[in-house]
């Protein structure tokens, strides 16, 4: 209960960051926009590179990000094939970065922190990778699809700069290069705008507190596949690999369902914003899904965390 009550005081400046955004949005006339395309093309590399050259590689951990992105891809792509079912109203595009991926960075990273420690965190970092891989490649182009030809997905898939950002790190860190000492600040900095930035886009997003929901069947389904079948997937992957595989350790398990409970992300609000793809639904959807993260993440951490250790 106590480690509940403090993940809950963690969580609550993330609160006030999105109404901060709702505030600069509404009365200051701050566009979400052009932030979106900063967080995407700039933000969003830097904390990908920086992230990769700080953790401890192996060819074990280097497979990590696929496992997640995989995970990510699986579940998008169910849950992409139910909405073109139920959504009618040219959102169904957007649901599998809804579902896929999650605030693994803004909301994880701080969680990850105060459960798991810094050994742990480097761990959850490393598995968080998965999530933006999937954001920048699968799920960007899914979410074109619902405007734009095969080809200008493609096209804009290879202009983002996050997949060049995670390789090229990679193979620098296989050569034991660091960053410079001078830099560290800067990709600090960077860090904190990415975090900072990212809360408030929703915030942003976000016309009106009336409606949130918008289109029921959407967040319905974002919903279902994001607090349902992404920790169900997390549980039987735990299952399956501590039972028969035995492939990886706890701390990947543990990871691994931090990444499955975690709401709806943030970046998914900047790439509707970047498409104009039914931004306002998806942020409400977004901003739902980080009220209900509140008791949720507590809830599940409590239940689930214990039995995986």
């Amino acid at each position: 209960m106590l480690a509940s009550l403090a993940l809950l005081y963690k969580l609550l400046p993330l609160y006030v960051t999105v109404a901060l955004g709702w505030v600069a949005g509404r009365y200051l006339d701050a566009s979400g926009r052009h932030i979106a395309g900063i967080m995407m093309y700039i933000v969003t590399p830097s904390v990908v590179f920086a992230g990769v050259m700080n953790a401890p590689l192996s060819p074990e951990v280097v497979l990590l990000p696929f496992l997640t992105f995989s995970f990510c891809s699986l579940l998008g792509l169910l849950h992409l094939w139910l909405a073109k079912r139920w959504l009618h109203d040219g959102s169904a595009n957007m649901i599998p970065l809804s579902v896929g991926t999650g605030n693994t960075g803004y909301f994880g990273i701080p969680v990850a922190l105060l459960l798991f420690g810094e050994q742990g965190l480097s761990i959850y970092i490393v598995c968080m990778l998965g999530t933006t891989l999937f954001e920048n490649s699968v799920g960007f182009y899914l979410a074109a699809r619902g405007r734009f030809s095969v080809r200008d997905c493609v096209r804009k898939v290879l202009r983002l700069p996050s997949l060049y950002a995670f390789f090229l790190a990679v193979a620098l860190n296989y050569s034991g290069l660091q960053i410079p000492a001078a830099f560290v600040p800067l990709f600090d900095n960077l860090r904190g705008a990415y975090s900072i930035f990212g809360m408030m886009i929703i915030g942003m997003s976000i016309l009106s507190f009336q409606g949130l929901a918008g289109n029921l069947r959407f967040t319905g389904l974002a919903f279902l596949g994001k607090f349902f079948s992404w920790p169900l997937a997390a549980l039987l992957f735990w299952w399956l690999d501590s039972q028969f595989l035995h492939i990886y350790d706890v701390a990947v398990y543990r990871a691994i369902l931090l990444i499955s409970i975690t709401p709806i992300a943030a970046n998914t609000v900047v790439i509707a914003t970047l498409l104009d793809t039914s931004p306002q639904q998806v942020a409400g959807t977004a901003l739902l899904s980080t009220l209900v993260a509140l008791v949720y993440i507590p809830l599940m951490i409590a239940w689930l965390l214990p039995a995986v250790g």
